[in-house]
Order: C-alpha cells, then sequence, then structure tokens
C-alpha cells in the first residue's frame, strides 16, 4: 500500500524533511510550582492543641523584571525536557526540594503577562509535610520562605440575564511571614458569565502589592482548586505525618475549607481513609490522643 500524500504531494517523511519550524514565532514557555504545607500556629497554652496555619513557599526574586519582590518557585522549560521534569528540576534547583507530590494545575497564557516576551505558563500544585523539608534559596532567587495565606472574598456582585447571569468576585489574597514581618498582598477580579449550561469564568490581578507577574491569580486558583480537592480526594494527606490524631487532621481540613466542621460528621466522612493504631501522642500538655495512619486502600471498589 502507498504511503499518504498531503495536497502537495508529499509523504510524511518529505513533508517534515522539508518543514519550516521558523515558519510560526515561538513563545516561551514556563513552569510555577504552588507548594502549600500545613503547620502549627502559635499557642500561649500549652494544654491546648496548636492552631494550623496554610501556608505557601515563595522565592524573592533576585533579578529583573521584579526584583525584590515574592514570586512561586519556577523558571523557563528548556526545548529538551518535558514538563513534569522542568518542574522538578526547578524546585531542586530554586529551594531544594525534590521526590515530591505534584499534580499540573492550569495553564496561563495571556498575552501581556510577562514584560519579557511571550510567555506561557504552566502551573503545578504540591502538597507537602513542611518537617521533612531543607529549603534554601538557589539558582536566581535572593531568598525563599513559607509565607501563611488568606484568601477572603472582599465584594461581590452579580446580575441576572434572561438567560443567565455575569458575576463579579472580588478576592483579596494576603500572604505574611511574621518571622521577619513581611506581607505581601494581591486582589483578584474574578468575573462569571452564565449563559444556559455554559460558563466562562475570567480572572485578573486589579491590584499587587510585592507579588510579581500574575501569581497572586494563580495563587487564589490553587487554593480554590485545594478546597475542591480535599472534599473528595485523599490529597490531603500529603500534608500530615505517618502518625496524627483525628483532631490534627481535621483542623488541617478547616484551616483549608476555612470554616469549622462539626466533629461527628468530619469523622464518619474520613474514617475509611485512616486506620487507628496503639500508639497516643507523647509529650503534650493536654490528654494523650489516639494516633492514626493513612489507609492506601481505602477508595479501593469506588468507580
Amino acid at each position: 500500500m502507498s504511503e499518504l500524500r498531503n495536497k502537495d504531494g508529499l509523504t510524511e517523511e518529505e513533508f517534515l524533511k522539508a518543514y519550516d519550524d521558523s515558519k510560526y514565532k515561538k513563545p516561551s514557555v514556563t513552569v510555577d510550582m504552588l507548594v502549600f504545607t500545613v503547620t502549627d500556629g502559635n499557642e500561649p497554652n500549652y494544654r491546648k492543641l496548636p492552631q494550623k496555619v496554610l501556608k505557601m513557599l515563595m522565592v524573592k526574586r533576585g533579578n529583573h523584571p521584579y526584583i525584590g519582590q515574592w514570586a512561586l518557585p519556577g523558571g523557563f522549560v528548556s526545548v529538551d525536557e518535558s514538563l513534569d521534569s522542568a518542574a522538578l528540576r526547578e524546585l531542586k534547583e530554586e529551594v531544594n526540594i525534590d521526590n515530591i507530590y505534584m499534580e499540573q494545575l492550569y495553564t496561563w497564557g495571556d498575552v501581556d503577562r510577562d514584560p519579557r516576551s511571550r510567555v506561557i505558563s504552566c502551573s503545578y500544585m504540591s502538597l507537602v509535610d513542611c518537617a521533612s523539608l531543607n529549603i534554601m534559596a538557589g539558582d536566581d532567587a535572593d531568598d525563599a520562605k513559607w509565607f501563611t495565606v488568606k484568601s477572603s472574598v472582599i465584594k461581590q456582585e452579580k446580575t441576572m440575564l434572561p438567560d443567565g447571569y455575569i458575576s463579579h468576585d472580588w478576592v483579596k489574597l494576603e500572604l505574611c511571614d511574621d518571622d521577619r514581618d513581611i506581607s505581601v498582598s494581591s486582589v483578584i477580579k474574578i468575573t462569571g458569565k452564565a449563559k444556559g449550561k455554559t460558563l466562562y469564568v475570567d480572572r485578573q490581578v486589579v491590584e499587587s502589592d510585592g507579588i510579581a507577574f500574575d501569581h497572586g491569580k494563580i495563587i487564589q486558583y490553587g487554593i480554590e482548586r485545594l478546597r475542591n480537592k480535599i472534599e473528595y480526594t485523599d490529597i490531603v494527606f500529603n500534608l500530615m505525618p505517618p502518625r496524627f490524631s483525628l483532631t490534627e487532621l481535621q483542623q488541617v481540613y478547616e484551616v483549608i475549607l476555612d470554616k469549622k466542621l462539626l466533629k461527628a460528621n468530619f469523622r464518619r466522612k474520613i474514617s475509611g481513609m485512616v486506620i487507628e493504631t496503639n500508639e497516643l501522642t507523647k509529650d503534650v500538655g493536654h490528654r494523650p490522643s489516639k494516633l492514626y495512619r493513612f489507609n492506601p486502600d481505602w477508595n479501593k471498589g469506588v468507580f
């Protein structure tokens, strides 16, 4: 059987040999990583379990553009590596992290999102137990720090239309490093347009103080996705140590979801995801609690 030929009479081999890859301008591609963790906050009463706080890793830019501002760890993808490989490489080079859970989050492609050139970024999300990591700034980063993350809606508008609606939510993102009294923020406007069964969502950074590029809206979207995913996956256990109490686990859920949960409902929901051990918490001022571990087989048989 003869090879298929295109309208110019070329086989695929002939076409590829003659192909001119300068025909189209090439955008640059980067990877940006959202690395979340949950740690204990300050609790003056040793008899009480410390409240949890959600934190994420940021790096201080050491070069233009946005020199001196804080950004997500990341960098440019080489022509001979995959996106996943680039993400893992950048984490190791910039903040000394490797061998962690990571998943693609979203691809960002606004034309003017980077003042250097046309840059498309693939963002990744990772959840880690920071106690097992040794963070060090490297590559072109001046510093690397864990920032406490807060995301809250400060204004909402909604207009009903005959076949749908238009909504506007303004979300304030605040990142704070209490140890060094550093605070940066962004305000992201989220526009939703619903027509029939179709929903279009757009995010724009309308204010930014100390956060580089469009990373404010990437972080806000990551928090939104994280809140959704912990409702139906076991992703949250990447934040936990090998042994944990159910109270500690509930606190992690609460700090991510930004709401209080009923103890009985929570324990019923996660009962199949944990396995009770014969160990108890030690060296605590309050009553010792049973310790549990993650059950990796919790969803077997679930379609």
